[in-house]
């Protein structure tokens, strides 16, 4: 299904002009309007799906897939030495659009993206609370 109220929705579907890198009746791939760095892309399901949670496991292996695929043509095209691949699920996450989308961004080495967080620490407690609670 689609949202016609949906920015994403409508990039996706044509309805809004995109540098469009490649499409097929699933997804489509379009420069960033606002690049953390040279090339960097987005990958947009047609239909709405407000985060990942939602897509089905079939779309979710797609999209892991046309990721690489697309990394693989980019990396050669902009002589980049790695990719950020990045998706954020709900607003703590660093959503703002909530239409399912993976950025793609291409790295150079002392190129001041930043993407970091500050470096936790796994405690034991942590480690068997959340092991214990994964294998119920």
């Amino acid at each position: 299904m689609k949202d016609d109220n949906c920015i994403f929705c409508k990039l996706a579907n044509g309805d809004i002009p995109t540098a469009t890198l490649y499409e097929d009746e699933d997804f489509r791939v379009i420069l960033d309007a606002s690049p953390a760095a040279k090339g960097h892309a987005l990958i947009i399901p047609k239909e709405h799906y407000a985060n990942l949670y939602e897509l089905d496991d079939e779309l979710a292996s797609k999209v892991l897939v046309l990721a690489k695929k697309m990394i693989t043509k980019l990396t050669d095209i902009l002589g980049c030495d790695g990719y950020n691949i990045v998706q954020n699920n709900g607003e703590a996450a660093g959503q703002t659009v909530f239409h399912f989308h993976m950025h793609l961004i291409p790295r150079h080495k002392d190129d001041g993206v930043v993407l970091g967080w500050k470096m936790g620490e796994l405690t034991e407690e942590d480690k068997e609370d959340i092991l214990s609670k994964i294998k119920q």
